[in-house]
């Protein structure tokens, strides 16, 4: 066999080490100033994980990122995940990093790029992503908040934004718009605006049920007056860009939800290694053990398709089916897993002094965010042409 290049055996070495080096490294880090579940944003941790380079972790050095590939960044997040307990704080991260930053860095203006890059890699500003609207969610053709185009150039913005991740907090934030609502995803066009205008408001933090760190906001936009140059890419651009957002997103920002899935396991193994009933321990009971290694099993697939995504995103390579797959698998496996933990740990499980209820909570998130599993299914039935009459042979 021929020898193979170093980011090769690199990309190789992520499949198959479980406790690779980043991801370890990241996992101590995690642990430390991460590690205690929070039910509120902690501004002190999100600029520590600056610090520590997670903002900056894909972004080019010359604005002030570290030049990281995505499954480098993989396996960051995936071992922030594992280290911490703070889940909601790392999807967060998870957010803005894959979400909000990559469809600036891909679309967005060199002029856009160095207002807003530099301070969002340095913890400085915080960025957030307005997709989503009380009536249109993943229905993206059916966005109502109107850009009027003006005829002295630039557009008005009016319209009601749900679902914006760090909405409450954020500096910047990407909106989409329609110039048409007739044209469908045709119409869209992306904004990169200052969240601090005054035409720019948001709603308290939704309760919900996990991720009480990470706060998720309305936001309304009323006669918001922009010029040309707050045009995320082309004006007519929107849908593609942000189909090439959300494929990202839904592939890499679970990264972390595998992390915390393998805590998952790793508590469930200790305790059945350790708790005893009739005689003796847990573990040696089919029912627990053969549940932990179905765990195990689903676990392990998931981290393979999240990571072949990112190997094909850093190929250059269209990552639709593969995201869609990774999505599925991994958050579907996350709330499998926390609610077999519950099960296992017994009535304690069911204590919030146990720490497994919160994970259960924050998996069903997966659930929802980036599309839900039918989503998913309907992206992949799709693909394969699964909904459409067979081709006849000539």
């Amino acid at each position: 066999m021929g020898g193979r290049k170093d980011d090769e055996i690199g990309a190789f070495d992520a499949l198959l080490l479980l406790d690779h080096p980043r991801k370890a490294a990241a996992a101590e880090w995690a642990s430390v100033h991460l590690g205690e579940h929070t039910d509120e944003f902690d501004a002190h941790r999100w600029q520590a994980a600056a610090e520590f380079g997670v903002q900056g972790l894909t972004m080019p050095p010359e604005l002030g990122g570290a030049g990281a590939t995505i499954v480098e960044a993989l396996l960051t997040f995936e071992g922030l995940g594992l280290g911490a307990r703070d889940n909601g704080m790392v999807f967060a991260l998870s957010a803005q990093v894959f979400s909000m930053q990559s469809a600036l860095l891909a679309a967005g203006s060199a002029t856009q790029h160095e207002r807003w890059i530099p301070r969002l890699c340095s913890g400085d500003a915080i960025g957030a992503f307005a997709m989503s609207e009380p009536d249109a969610g993943s229905d993206t053709a059916s966005i109502s908040t109107l850009a009027e185009p003006l005829a002295t150039g630039g557009y008005r913005l009016n319209g009601t934004k749900t679902w914006v991740t760090l909405g409450s907090l954020c500096d910047v934030v990407i909106v989409f718009a329609t110039t048409d609502p007739s044209l469908g995803r045709w119409g869209l066009t992306a904004f990169v605006l200052d969240a601090h205008r005054p035409e720019i408001s948001f709603g308290e933090p939704i309760e919900k049920l996990g991720l009480e760190s990470c706060p998720f906001t309305t936001m309304t936009l009323t006669d918001c007056v922009v010029t040309d140059d707050d045009v995320l890419g082309n004006p007519g651009a929107g849908s593609s860009i942000f189909a090439d957002a959300v494929n990202a997103e839904r592939a890499f920002l679970y990264a972390a939800q595998l992390g915390a899935t393998e805590r998952t396991i790793n508590a469930c193994v200790e305790r059945a290694q350790t708790r005893e009933q009739f005689g003796k321990r847990i573990g040696q009971f089919q029912a627990i053990s053969h549940t932990i290694a179905d765990m195990k099993v689903n676990h392990e697939a998931a981290r393979l398709l999240v990571f072949k995504a990112g190997l094909l995103r850093d190929a250059g390579a269209d990552v639709t089916m593969a995201a869609a797959l990774a999505k599925l698998q991994t958050s579907e496996t996350a709330v499998q897993s926390a609610l077999d933990a519950v099960k296992i740990f017994g009535a304690e499980g069911y204590t919030t002094a146990a720490g497994i209820e919160h994970e259960l909570r924050d998996a069903i998130g997966g659930l929802s965010y980036s599309g839900t599993s039918e989503i998913q299914r309907n992206i992949v039935a799709g693909l394969l042409r699964a909904d459409r009459p067979a081709r006849r042979r000539r």
